[in-house]
């Protein structure tokens, strides 16, 4: 089933600015809040997906490759990095400054304490269009903040453990009650008692770590894939952040890539055009063979089916486009001076086109089409 448009989603347009999307989500997330909707599992679907959409929509970067890739941009290990794949807490949590202070909790635990998560970490893998290809599992060192082992945390003094400080102000409407989070314990209800001394003011220290990282076939350069709880840990009770995985496309020497489609230039001698012959060339699954006919055209475009990148939204892969390229000599002995000069008369070496051949324009639009 076909994801639905984040831009349908939130009731915007693709124009919208920064400012009118973050009014959108809120206005849904409000709709759809749990304690407005006790016990309504879709009306809880629709406030996951609102978030995953604002998620998306208000990242500069993950708009543009939204825009651009559509779903597919977020497809595969990483997912969108959003709401879909969150807890309540942690959409609470990320979002917390669309909604103000004193928008309440999942469940209605409005004034309760929420699990403070790590930051995230970031790193490129760089790919070769063969690794690119066929999917593949990258094992990086990745040095990441952990709670040291001898910490001891105890209930914050500032909020009594409850993550956040309730504050009433007085208003023309009467009094106001909000909640912030504690400036403290920085919502984790959880303060450090005791530390080892090699650990930093939140009782962290850092650690080398090997992560492994399933990449799968089809991604695209500056993809951006999400390896949950890889990330920082949190203090106290909270969860580790993420590490996000940046692609990063090799040049290949021989093939060009435009989308699932591959390009791969070939170039004959005009005895090999002639004659016909048969050619191996670089796929990214090894060597192909290929056979032209005699005669053969420069400027001629054969598609190999299924020869190129996979699909991420899809199933089955591109093509493999070869470019036949007739490689003229630029210096000629005498003898072959005299072959050409006698062929000039020579009515079978006169360009005679024949009514199917399209020009090079009309190949240029075949191949984006």
């Amino acid at each position: 089933m076909s994801k639905k448009d984040f831009y349908e989603i939130l009731g915007v347009s693709k124009n919208a600015s920064a400012e009118e999307i973050k009014k959108a989500y809120r206005k849904k997330a409000i709709e759809f809040h749990p304690d407005k909707n006790p016990g309504n599992k879709e009306a809880e679907e629709n406030f996951k997906t609102a978030a995953e959409a604002y998620e998306v929509l208000s990242d500069a970067d993950k708009k543009a490759k939204y825009d651009q890739h559509g779903h597919a941009a977020f497809d595969g290990a990483g997912g969108y990095g959003g709401g879909h794949h969150m807890n309540m807490d942690d959409i609470f949590s990320q979002f917390g400054d669309i909604f103000g202070g004193g928008f309440g909790g999942f469940g209605g635990n409005s004034g309760g304490q929420r699990r403070v998560k790590g930051s995230n970490l970031r790193i490129k893998v760089k790919l070769t269009l063969e690794e690119i290809a066929n999917g593949v599992e990258k094992k990086v060192k990745v040095k990441r903040k952990v709670q040291a082992a001898d910490v001891k945390y105890k209930t914050c003094s500032t909020c009594n453990g409850q993550g956040q400080v309730l504050r009433v102000t007085n208003t023309i409407l009467g009094r106001m009650q909000s909640a912030t989070t504690c400036h403290v314990c920085g919502g984790s209800g959880q303060t450090i008692e005791s530390k080892p001394n090699n650990a930093d003011a939140f009782g962290m220290i850092l650690e080398d770590e090997t992560v492994s990282i399933k990449i799968p076939a089809g991604v695209v350069d500056g993809m951006q894939l999400k390896v949950s709880g890889k990330g920082n840990d949190a203090p106290g009770n909270g969860v580790p952040g993420d590490l996000i995985v940046a692609i990063e496309e090799l040049e290949h020497e021989f093939l060009k890539r435009e989308g699932e489609n591959l390009h791969y230039d070939l170039y004959i001698s005009i005895a090999e055009a002639a004659l016909g012959v048969s050619k191996d060339i670089d796929a990214v699954n090894g060597k192909v063979r290929i056979k032209l006919e005699d005669g053969i055209q420069s400027g001629k475009i054969l598609r190999l089916k299924g020869k190129g990148i996979p699909s991420l939204n899809s199933y089955g892969n591109g093509d493999l486009l070869v470019h036949i390229n007739v490689w003229t000599p630029k210096t000629l002995s005498k003898e072959q001076r005299l072959f050409f000069e006698k062929s000039l008369t020579d009515e079978n070496f006169i360009p005679q086109p024949e009514k199917g051949d399209k020009s090079f324009f009309e190949k240029v639009k075949d191949m984006f089409s």
